[in-house]
Formats: structure tokens, sequence, C-alpha cells
């Protein structure tokens, strides 16, 4: 049966507003976790999707759930379905956010849908993140769904395969220390990511889950490792989880100033679609 979010409507509308100084220092860190040797330096851009390492939500001890995530209301309407993911974004870079500038970033409650899914009921949340510094300036609309926990035997979806032979792959293993690395930088205390025994035996994963967000990341350092153009645009959407359990590959096929990325797992199905758009050259 459908959620009844009527009563969660005048959430729609809701902002909030944080600013936070670009340090490198975060930039820094991130850079060590993805394994390179190049952290930006004062006065260089941020690169694309890093944003995601600033204007943390810095919730109190005593305002996180069972979960690691924050209790529900605030900002967020207060869903009550127990299981919630970042499920995909569309993000447009306007001019480059650069590192060391004080930037703002405006969120707001776009949309709220609610659905009834071949697992259950499920809600859907679009919030619209504007960011504007002295030098730069992105717009981000997330999609966020909330559902149920699936009931024992239920299963995943059928996989999809890869659409098309990859020019670019990057093949890779999410280790507990990275998920752990990112988890703390982006102050995300969500069990399913560094705790196995809450990843398994409450929810119900095959082994730890590796951050939507991390392969959306590894997806636009796939382009940056291969382009120097600038990144003017980048959608992903979350297909399956993938998990520390077994390698996954990183794809990417470059067809003018468009770039198609995908991630696969071990088996080949395709866990997370994407497309970058870059400066003609």
């Amino acid at each position: 049966m459908k959620i009844d979010i009527a009563p969660f409507r005048s959430w729609i509308g809701r902002q909030d507003i944080v600013t936070d100084t670009l340090r490198p220092e975060p930039a820094a860190a991130l850079t060590a976790a993805l394994d390179r040797t190049d952290p930006p330096k004062t006065g260089e851009p941020l690169p694309p999707l890093w944003h995601w390492i600033y204007f943390l939500p810095l919730h109190r001890q005593s305002e996180l759930a069972a979960d690691g995530h924050a209790k529900r209301g605030g900002f967020v309407p207060p869903i009550e379905l127990p299981r919630r993911m970042f499920a995909g974004a569309r993000l447009t870079f306007t001019r480059s956010l650069l590192i060391g500038d004080t930037a703002r970033r405006t969120s707001t409650i776009a949309g709220l849908e609610a659905k009834e899914g071949k697992t259950g009921p499920l809600v859907f949340l679009r919030i619209r993140n504007e960011i504007s510094g002295s030098h730069g300036s992105m717009i981000e609309e997330q999609d966020i769904v909330y559902r149920d926990h699936p009931h024992p035997g239920t299963p995943l979806p059928a996989p999809r395969r890869p659409p098309a032979q990859a020019i670019w792959r990057h093949e890779m293993r999410a280790d507990i220390a990275l998920l752990f690395r990112y988890s703390a930088l982006i102050f995300n205390a969500h069990r399913i990511h560094y705790d196995r025994d809450y990843a398994m035996k409450v929810e119900g994963y095959p082994g730890l889950v590796v951050h939507g967000q991390l392969v959306a990341t590894l997806l636009a350092e796939l382009v940056r490792r291969n382009s120097t153009a600038k990144m003017t645009a980048f959608r992903f959407r979350s297909l399956r989880p993938l998990f520390d359990t077994a390698p996954f590959a990183l794809c990417g096929l470059p067809i003018g100033n468009r770039i198609s990325l995908w991630a696969e797992d071990a088996d080949g199905a395709l866990a997370m679609e994407a497309e970058a758009e870059i400066e003609p050259a």
C-alpha cells in the first residue's frame, strides 16, 4: 500500500542554508583516500563532486538513530520507511568553485512523491542544492529514496548489462578502510558502510555497502584521470548496490563532449549509470 505523504506536503519549499569555507585539508584527505598524489591547492578548482565533503550536517550524537542516520524530522520530512538511499543526482557546474573560497549552499525541498514498487511502498524526495562562492557556482538536484526492508527471500531486480564496450576501464575493490575513511570525510555515520554485523544481520546485505556518492565520485574521477577538459554537467543513477566483498569496474565511453559512464559489479551487472559533459576541445 502507498504511504500517505499528505502530512508532509508542507515540507515542500522548506530551505536550509549553510556557509562553509572550502579548506584545502578535507580535499587533501579525499585525495589520499582516492590514492591520488595531487591534492588541489588554495586557488585551484574543487574537483567535480568533491563538494560532498563540505557543508556537512553536524548532528549531535544524541540526534542519531540506531542505523547511524540522523533521526527523522527537521529539514527533511519524518518518513518512517527504514531504508533511506541516495539514488541519484543531476549536477550542473556553471563556474568552478575554488579551494579556499567561502561558499553558501541553499538547499530546498523541491518534490515529494509516493509510489508502490515491486518490493513495497517507496517515497521519492527531491532536494535542490544551489552552491555559490565568490568565483564559482553549481546546481545539484538529489533524489533520495525511502523504502522498507526487503522480505526474506525477495529476489534482487533482474541485472542489466552494460550499454557498450568501455574505452576507459578501471577495476578496484572498496575495502573497509576506504569505506570508513569516506564515511568520515562526509560525516556519514550510516552503519551499513562500516559495521558488518549491522549491515548483514539487521539490514540483510551480503557485506558492507559502498556509498552511492563514492561510486559517483569514482566515476567522475575516471573522467578526470582521462581528460583535462572542464566538466560542465554530471548525472548519475544507482541501480544496484556494490559491496566490499567483491571487486567492481568503473567504465567510460567518450563520444564527443559527452561521456557515458557506468559501474559494473563482479558479475558484469550494471550498478550505476552516469553521464558527464565536458567543454568541447
